[in-house]
């Protein structure tokens, strides 16, 4: 294994600009921290207060048609990860929803394997050791080896747990806690040559790194509006591929039912389901309040193009990690991180807790991770941002 597949885009792609003054973030805040909680563009804010004025006059959400609004957010989503059927996205409130409903619905047997990474994001992890523990299955935590080249080893551990044995493969796209890039178009291709699911948590990908779903063809995909997607808290968006046709979903939603439009007849039950994955919505998916924010954010972001974003943190923080390094901070290869998150490793001498006090003092905003300083920058950071956060790194050597 080399590296995984370019996802620069397309040389010709015209760069992004600085995009901060389509935030309210103060000038005196210097923000890396959107693989915590992605702040709200102006675009969405006022979409969000605008959901929320209409409210104040109820006939202003005319059904049936409100009540289908939220489509607009599968297309929105199947858009961004290159899935041609919007009807295979389920509207849902957060990963582990997804996660339980993907677990609730998939076959292990006593004996198989679930494979995860190590220190895999909670949300992704738990409903995989409960489905272990009432199957008799093993769940498999794969992490990294403190050898060279750790980004490629870990992806080459990752596909070599995969074996005959197993039956689920849940992992997300870009590691959490240090950025650390998983190549997906390989484990989905292992995935295939033994019959597993694989199972993708992108919540720390989507919206700032490309994502082809034609080429990692996994089975479920799963992502939380509140970060990359720069949306509300309480959402996030699922594709569930055909191998959840004929599931059970975790809730029986009145909407999800065939002719669930028609208001005056809703109590003539249906038993069948409207196609693909919106048996998998959550009741009242329709939000009125949280759906307009994702889609006013989803709609910027497709302007923007995740490719482009992925370009700008690269350009942005390249002298950067050059000057850190030099100062003895250390980061993984390029070739096997992200450009919008990466784990800066901390030399021996750097008081941890001293340096979160400093980082403080001049606000800015990161995450402690371990012996790691999390960063993730964003189009909304410039240079002057990288000028006070490698000052304060600097600093830590006084």
């Amino acid at each position: 294994m080399n590296r995984p597949p370019s996802e620069s885009g397309s040389a010709d792609s015209e760069p992004l600009t600085c995009r901060r003054d389509d935030f309210q973030i103060p000038r005196d805040q210097h923000y890396f921290n959107c693989a915590y909680m992605g702040p709200l563009p102006r675009r969405a804010e006022e979409a969000g207060f605008e959901a929320i004025r209409k409210k104040r006059t109820p006939t202003s959400i005319v059904p049936p048609t409100a009540f289908w609004e939220t489509d607009r957010l599968r297309e929105l989503f199947a858009q961004m990860i290159g899935v041609a059927e919007p009807q295979r996205i389920a509207i849902q409130p957060g990963v582990s929803y997804g996660v339980a409903t993907a677990a609730r619905n998939l076959t292990v047997e006593r004996g198989q394997n679930i494979v995860v990474t190590l220190d895999q994001f909670p949300g992704n992890y738990y409903s995989w050791r409960r489905l272990a523990r009432e199957s008799g299955a093993f769940l498999r935590a794969e992490g990294p080896a403190n050898e060279p080249e750790r980004g490629r080893r870990w992806n080459e551990r990752l596909i070599e747990a995969v074996d005959a044995d197993t039956a689920v493969v849940s992992v997300p796209h870009v590691h959490w806690t240090d950025g650390t890039r998983f190549d997906l178009v390989e484990i989905g291709r292992r995935c295939r040559e033994v019959g597993a699911a694989l199972i993708v948590d992108a919540t720390q990908s989507i919206g700032a790194l490309p994502f082809d779903q034609t080429g990692v063809r996994a089975d479920a995909v799963i992502c939380a509006t509140y970060k990359w997607l720069l949306g509300p808290y309480s959402l996030s968006l699922a594709y569930f591929g055909d191998r959840f046709d004929d599931g059970v979903p975790l809730e029986e939603t009145w909407i999800a039912r065939e002719r669930s439009d028609d208001f005056q007849h809703l109590v003539d039950y249906q038993d069948a389901y409207l196609p693909g994955a919106v048996r998998y919505d959550v009741a009242e998916r329709s939000n009125f309040f949280l759906a307009p924010i994702a889609q006013a954010s989803l709609e910027l972001l497709l302007e923007w193009r995740p490719q482009r974003v992925q370009a700008y943190c690269r350009a942005l923080m390249s002298d950067f990690l050059e000057e850190a390094a030099r100062l003895g901070y250390t980061v993984e290869d390029e070739a096997w991180r992200s450009s919008h998150l990466f784990g800066l490793r901390m030399p021996e001498r750097i008081d941890l807790a001293g340096l979160a006090d400093a980082l403080a003092t001049r606000k800015v905003a990161a995450s402690l991770r371990g012996n790691a300083l999390r960063l993730s920058p964003n189009v909304y950071n410039d240079e002057t941002d990288v000028g006070v956060l490698l000052q304060v790194l600097e600093d830590a050597f006084r």
